[in-house]
C-alpha cells in the first residue's frame, strides 16, 4: 500500500519541481527524474503484484475520514477554478454547471462525512485490470512527459518568433505547461487504484480541470473556445457521476465499486435500485471517452501542444472512462437496459466516427477520429458485458495507448521539423526523417496490420459478437474495420514514398523526444511479443475473478504465430535499413511484410477455427 501511496503522491514533487524549476536545463533534470522514478516505481508495483496477486488494502477509519475530507475539499477548489475561469471569460453556460456542480459536491460532502469514528474502513486495491493501467499510465504518461521536455521547447521558440513579427513578447508557460502533466499522472493513479468512488470521483475531476488548462494553453480564441467545450461536456459527466454517489448515498448502497458488483448479486429489491446508479456513472464514463454525442472535445483539444493530445487521446484522460466501464462490465449483462445504452453508443460512434475519419488529411484529426471510433468498438464490446467481449475490450485499451501514444508524439516531432502535419506533406517522408518515418509506420501497423494487437483484439470481438449472437454488431464491426483501412492505408503510402533531393532534417529532433519516441515504439513490440503472457498472466486471471471463467478466444498457437511475425516486421522495419546497406525501406519490401502478416494471421484462424472444433469434439466425446 506504501508504494501505491507513494505513486499517487510522488508525480506532486516534479510537478512542483516544475513550477521551481529556473531554465531548460533545469527543468529537463526534473522532468527526467521525475519520469524515471515514477517509471520504476511502477515496474516494481508490477513484479510485486505478481508475487502476491490481487489484494485489496484497508485504510484505518480514521485516515479514511481524513482522505475523505481532503478529496471533498479539491471537489470545492476545482469548481472554484472552473467558475473563476467562467467568469473571467464570461462564459454562462460553464457558470450555471460550476455552481450545480459545486452545490452537489457541498451537498453530497454534507451527507457523507460524519463523525471520524463512525466511518469504516475503505479499501484500495490491485487487482488484474489495474495494474494493466497502473504500467500504462505510469510507462506511457511519463514517456509522453518526457517528450515534452524537448517539444515545447520548440513549441515555446515558435510562439516567440510569431509573437517578435508583431512586435509582441511571448510569455512562457511551459512551467505551468509540465507540472499540469504531472498533475495529470497522480489523478490517474487516484482513479485506477480507488475502489471508493468518491475518491475515484476526485481523480475524474482533476483531470477535468487540468484537460481544460492544457486545451487552453496557448490562450487565442480558439483554444479557449474549445476548451470550454471540453469543459462543459465533461461536466455534464461528472454531475452525472456525482447524481449516481447521491442515489447511492441515499439508498443506502456501497459507494465502492466491489460492493456495487456484491450487491447486484443478491436478488433484493435494493438490488434492482442499483440499475439507475450504473445508467449515471456510465454516462460519466460515455462523456470521458469522448462518445458521441460528446465528442466534439476531443476533436477541439487538437488546438493543444501535441503532448496533450498524447496523453488525453492515449494512456489518461479517454482511458479513464473506459476503465470505469471495464468495471462496470458485470453489472451490464444483470441490467440489460445499461448494457444496450453502452453498446449502442458505442456501435454508432465507432462506425460514425471511423467513416469521418476518411475525409480528413490533418493528420492530428485523423487521429482523433480514429480515436473516437476505436474507444466506440472498446464501448460496444463492455456493453455486451461478456468475459470474451471484456477480453478484447481489454487488450484493445492496451494497444491502442500504446500505437496512439507513439503515433501523436511522432506526428508533434514531424510537425516541427517539415512544417506541416497534413497526411498530403508526408511524401518524401524516408528521405527527411527516415528512422521517425519508420516509428510512424510502426505506429499505423500497430493500429491496423495483422498480427499486430490491435487486429487480433478485434478478431477477438468478432468471436465474442458471434459467441453472443449479436448479428447486427458483426456487421457493424466489419464494416467498421474495412472503413478504417482506407485512411491507414493511404497514409501508410504517403509515407511510403523517397524523394532522392529532399533534405534530412531529423538531426534537429531533441534527445528526450528520440528517448520517448524510441522507448513508445519498443514498448508497442514488446506487447506483441509478449501477448501470450499478458493474455494468460493478467487478462484471463482477471475475467475469471470477475466474471467465474476464463473465455477461449485465440488459440496460443496462434498467438506464438502473432508474435514471430511481429518480430520479423520489426526487424525488418527498424533495422532491416542499415542491416541491407542504408537503403531505406520501399513500398515493395512494406507490402512483402504486410502479405506476410496477412498469411500468418489467416494461418492463425485456420488453427483457431480447428482448435475450436477439436474442443467441441473433446466435450461432445466427454459427455458421452
Amino acid at each position: 500500500m506504501t508504494l501505491l501511496y507513494f505513486l499517487t503522491l510522488f508525480p506532486l514533487v516534479p510537478a512542483l519541481g516544475m513550477l521551481l524549476a529556473r531554465g531548460d536545463r533545469a527543468r529537463d533534470a526534473v522532468g527526467l527524474i521525475g519520469s524515471g522514478i515514477i517509471m520504476a516505481v511502477t515496474v516494481v508495483v508490477a513484479v510485486m503484484f505478481f508475487g502476491t496477486g490481487p489484494q485489496s488494502f484497508e485504510v484505518a477509519p480514521g485516515t479514511s475520514h481524513v482522505l475523505s475530507i481532503i478529496s471533498s475539499a479539491i471537489d470545492v477548489i476545482l469548481c472554484a477554478v472552473i467558475l473563476y475561469n467562467a467568469y473571467k471569460y464570461r462564459n454562462a453556460l460553464t457558470t450555471v454547471l460550476g455552481i450545480v456542480q459545486l452545490v452537489g459536491s457541498l451537498a453530497f460532502a454534507a451527507m457523507t462525512l460524519p463523525a471520524a469514528e463512525a466511518v469504516t474502513a475503505t479499501p484500495l486495491y490491485l487487482d488484474y485490470m489495474s495494474v494493466i493501467m497502473v504500467l500504462a499510465v505510469g510507462i506511457v504518461g511519463s514517456l509522453i512527459c518526457v517528450y515534452a521536455l524537448g517539444y515545447m521547447k520548440d513549441f515555446q521558440a515558435h510562439d516567440e518568433h510569431e509573437a517578435a513579427l508583431r512586435g509582441q513578447t511571448a510569455p512562457d508557460r511551459r512551467p505551468q505547461f509540465l507540472a499540469l502533466m504531472f498533475l495529470f499522472l497522480s489523478a490517474m493513479f487516484v482513479i485506477v487504484t480507488s475502489d471508493n468512488l468518491e475518491w475515484l470521483f476526485c481523480g475524474w475531476e482533476i483531470t477535468t480541470v487540468c484537460s481544460f488548462l492544457m486545451i487552453g494553453y496557448t490562450r487565442t480564441p480558439e483554444a479557449i473556445k474549445n476548451a470550454f467545450t471540453q469543459i462543459i461536456l465533461n461536466m455534464l459527466g461528472g454531475i452525472a457521476f456525482l447524481a449516481g454517489l447521491m442515489y447511492l448515498h441515499v439508498n443506502g448502497m456501497p459507494l465502492t465499486i466491489s460492493g456495487m458488483i456484491e450487491l447486484s448479486g443478491a436478488g433484493t429489491a435494493q438490488s434492482a435500485l442499483l440499475v439507475m446508479p450504473v445508467i449515471l456513472l456510465s454516462l460519466a464514463a460515455l462523456t470521458k471517452a469522448a462518445q458521441m454525442p460528446f465528442h466534439t472535445w476531443l476533436l477541439g483539444a487538437m488546438v493543444a501542444p501535441t503532448p496533450t493530445s498524447a496523453l488525453l487521446h492515449s494512456s489518461t484522460m479517454v482511458k479513464a472512462g473506459v476503465f470505469l466501464m471495464v468495471k462496470l462490465s458485470p453489472l451490464y449483462a444483470i441490467y440489460p437496459v445499461t448494457g444496450f445504452m453502452v453498446t449502442s453508443v458505442g456501435a454508432i460512434t465507432f462506425l460514425l466516427a471511423a467513416l469521418m475519419a476518411i475525409s480528413q488529411s490533418n493528420a492530428k484529426r485523423v487521429l482523433a477520429y480514429s480515436t473516437i471510433s476505436n474507444l466506440g468498438l472498446i464501448s460496444a464490446c463492455l456493453g455486451v458485458g461478456a468475459p470474451e467481449a471484456v477480453w478484447a475490450a481489454i487488450f484493445l485499451i492496451l494497444f491502442h495507448t500504446v500505437a496512439k501514444s507513439l503515433l501523436f508524439l511522432c506526428v508533434g516531432t514531424a510537425e516541427h521539423h517539415i512544417g506541416s502535419r497534413n497526411i498530403e506533406d508526408m511524401d518524401g517522408m524516408f528521405s527527411r526523417m527516415p528512422h521517425l518515418t519508420r516509428l510512424m509506420m510502426l505506429g499505423i501497423m500497430g493500429m491496423f496490420v495483422a498480427p499486430f494487437g490491435m487486429l487480433v483484439s478485434k478478431w477477438g470481438a468478432l468471436v465474442a459478437f458471434a459467441q453472443t449472437g449479436n448479428v447486427l454488431m458483426i456487421m457493424v464491426l466489419a464494416f467498421g474495420s474495412a472503413t478504417t483501412f482506407f485512411f491507414w492505408g493511404k497514409w501508410l503510402a504517403k509515407l511510403s514514398g523517397v524523394d532522392p533531393t529532399a533534405q534530412n532534417v531529423e538531426v534537429n529532433v531533441h534527445k528526450t523526444e528520440w528517448m520517448a519516441l524510441n522507448t513508445i515504439a519498443a514498448l508497442l513490440i514488446l506487447c506483441c511479443v509478449a501477448f501470450p503472457v499478458i493474455s494468460s498472466g493478467l487478462v484471463s486471471p482477471y475475467l475469471a475473478m470477475v466474471f467465474g471463467r476464463v473465455p477461449y478466444v485465440i488459440g496460443k498457437d496462434a498467438m506464438y504465430l502473432m508474435v514471430v511475425i511481429v518480430a520479423f516486421i520489426a526487424v525488418v522495419l527498424l533495422i532491416g535499413a542499415e542491416i541491407f546497406g542504408g537503403q531505406p525501406v520501399t513500398v515493395q519490401g512494406v507490402t512483402l511484410c504486410l502479405l506476410n502478416a496477412v498469411i500468418v494471421a489467416l494461418a492463425a484462424n485456420g488453427m483457431y477455427d480447428a482448435a475450436a472444433k477439436g474442443k467441441k469434439t473433446a466435450s461432445y466425446q466427454h459427455e458421452e
